[in-house]
């Protein structure tokens, strides 16, 4: 809420009072915020993730009045940055969309930055704002408090509308149930991505008209794209032909059927598979033909590489394919028509379900499969060595301060088969050993920061015996405004393991800095000027002070005890963890 310091809270209940008073005078029917909350729980949204306002007087009014089962379970937030964030991490280890709900246009403000993540993403959020009221006087919902004046914009959902499927602002009462329908429709059919509704008062507290009264027509989500067949046809040629056919992917989908395919055609057909910026872990760490996280070598040597699914899939300044080589884009938008500027090469684009695109080419493949024993065992090979170097350099980082990569097999160890960590800026994938896809969420590709440890809390609301891990930075700590996080875990009893890694510095702008003037005066600089974070707070008492359980580890040494007292305080008390280790300043991370 945004208002007169000491005035907003008390303006919400007063308010809801008028509300209250206003309705036993009123004329029987349902509201448009009762309409609105029936049709989101009847579209299958669980939970609203809200941070209320002046504008919520009718949206409270109709949690009270309606029966709880009908509606969704509103979860307080006390930032908005944590509310798109949760609701993120919810759909990725569920695959079920959540709405959000902030005040007006300086709330959605601070949910801009969670919108962008989540259409960088693919995130299916159904995100609402109230708008201020419309009219001066004469209305039901009519301007009372001098920050309705200071609130109205022009066109409020311009401040999303960049980055969302769908806006639409909500004018009449009876338009609550369809708009909850029509958004959570758009949301979820392919390519997914977050929508945006805002709702003025006047339409949220009116009642809708007899002559409107009836439920909103049912609203399928679109069907799965299946790939056309000659497409398949040819792109299954080239790689059942092809000399060093490559799989790039750098995301699963929720239910792992599309991990489930990849998988599926490396182990048949012999073909490696690489994740490069990985947003969601596709491949088990220490499968034969998992070559890791870096692209270069095998893109390279490729003759033909099939992208499933994957916006970024390498760096054109970097490293691209070879002439000769044959690029095939497979997914529900492989063009990825969101953004600007995107050359990647493309010889064949194929829209379709990633899983049944896959699947389909193991399929056309099949009758072309040649001997491949002298493919797989160089590539098994290659994956062994990787893992091997892997735990060296791991085993080297234990000392003070502890590196990454240790850290990162330490972590690994610690998890379960069902735990899954939320990574941002923390752990270096190749030092993990996971044994299934949807076990590593790195942060999206727009880079959004405060990400990771809301969206964890998300995660961890879904399944609350699930150990839930967020590993973050030191800076990328400061914007998840983690005093409203770690009191969002204590309120909701979210037991979530929350890792800090304290290097003291803005290393990812360190390392831009020296990768872009390696020989310049910056580099040179006794001290560089804006990447330094000393001195640095004591993270441990801001969470501690949501009654956490709080551990300081700066040996690597020490690590693995602290990880496992931390588990154990989450599995016996059910109560949330936090770490704060000492890290080392690294140029690779």
């Amino acid at each position: 809420m945004r208002a007169i310091e000491g005035f907003a809270m008390n303006a919400v209940w007063e308010e809801i009072v008028d509300v209250k008073n206003e309705t036993s005078t009123s004329q029987s029917g349902m509201t448009g915020a009762e309409s609105l909350l029936l049709g989101l729980k009847r579209n299958g949204i669980d939970y609203i993730f809200a941070n209320a306002g002046t504008d919520f007087p009718p949206i409270i009014e109709a949690f009270v009045s309606l029966s709880e089962d009908a509606v969704p379970e509103p979860i307080t937030v006390p930032h908005e940055t944590a509310s798109v964030a949760m609701a993120h991490g919810y759909y990725l280890v569920t695959g079920k969309p959540q709405a959000t709900m902030v005040h007006v246009n300086v709330g959605l403000a601070n949910s801009v930055m969670g919108v962008i993540n989540a259409a960088s993403d693919n995130i299916p959020v159904v995100v609402l704002s109230g708008r201020t009221p419309i009219t001066e006087s004469g209305r039901r919902g009519a301007r009372v408090t001098p920050i309705q004046y200071g609130q109205e914009m022009y066109d409020q959902s311009s401040m999303v509308s960049d980055v969302t499927k769908f806006h639409y602002e909500m004018r009449y009462p009876e338009q609550g149930d369809l708009l909850a329908g029509r958004a959570t429709t758009l949301a979820m059919s392919e390519p997914r991505g977050p929508v945006y509704v805002s709702l003025p008062r006047e339409p949220l507290m009116e009642t809708v008209p007899a002559s409107a009264a009836r439920p909103a027509s049912p609203q399928a989500v679109s069907s799965r794209a299946y790939p056309d067949p000659e497409a398949i046809r040819i792109g299954a040629d080239w790689l059942s032909g092809a000399r060093a056919p490559l799989v790039i992917c750098q995301r699963s989908s929720p239910d792992g059927s599309a991990a489930q395919e990849i998988l599926k055609l490396a182990e048949e057909f012999a073909i490696p598979v690489v994740e490069p910026f990985t947003v969601r872990n596709v491949m088990p760490s220490k499968h034969p033909m998992f070559l890791g996280y870096d692209v270069k070598a095998p893109l390279a040597e490729a003759d033909v590489v099939l992208v499933v699914d994957s916006a970024i899939p390498w760096m054109e300044s970097l490293h691209r394919p070879g002439e000769g080589t044959r690029v095939i884009h497979l997914g529900p938008d492989p063009q990825f028509q969101r953004m600007p500027i995107r050359g990647f090469r493309s010889d064949l684009s194929i829209i379709g379900d990633p899983a049944a695109g896959v699947a389909a080419l193991a399929e056309a493949m099949r009758p072309l499969l040649a001997d491949v024993a002298e493919r797989r065992n160089l590539i098994a090979g290659r994956s062994r060595e990787r893992l091997e170097r892997a735990a060296s350099l791991a085993v080297a980082g234990c000392e003070d301060p502890m590196t990454a990569e240790w850290m990162s097999h330490c972590l690994s160890e610690a998890m379960d088969e069902r735990a899954v960590v939320f990574s941002e800026l923390g752990i270096v994938p190749d030092m993990m050993k996971v044994t299934g896809p949807n076990r590593i969420f790195n942060n999206p590709h727009s880079g959004g920061l405060g990400w990771g440890l809301p969206a964890a809390l998300g995660a961890q609301l879904a399944d609350r015996d699930r150990l839930c891990i967020a590993c973050v930075g030191d800076g990328s700590y400061m914007f998840s405004n983690p005093v409203a996080c770690h009191q969002i875990a204590e309120a909701l009893q979210l037991p979530v393991l929350t890792i800090v890694k304290n290097n003291g510095i803005w290393n990812a702008v360190r390392r831009s800095v020296v990768r872009s003037y390696p020989e310049g005066a910056a580099v040179k600089a006794n001290r560089m000027p804006l990447v330094s974070l000393e001195p640095s707070p004591d993270y441990t008492n801001i969470a501690a002070a949501s009654r956490a359980y709080t551990e300081r580890v700066e040996h690597g040494q020490d690590l693995p005890a602290a990880l496992e007292r931390a588990i154990d305080v989450i599995r016996r008390e059910k109560r949330q963890a936090m770490l704060e280790l000492k890290i080392a300043v690294s140029d690779d991370r």
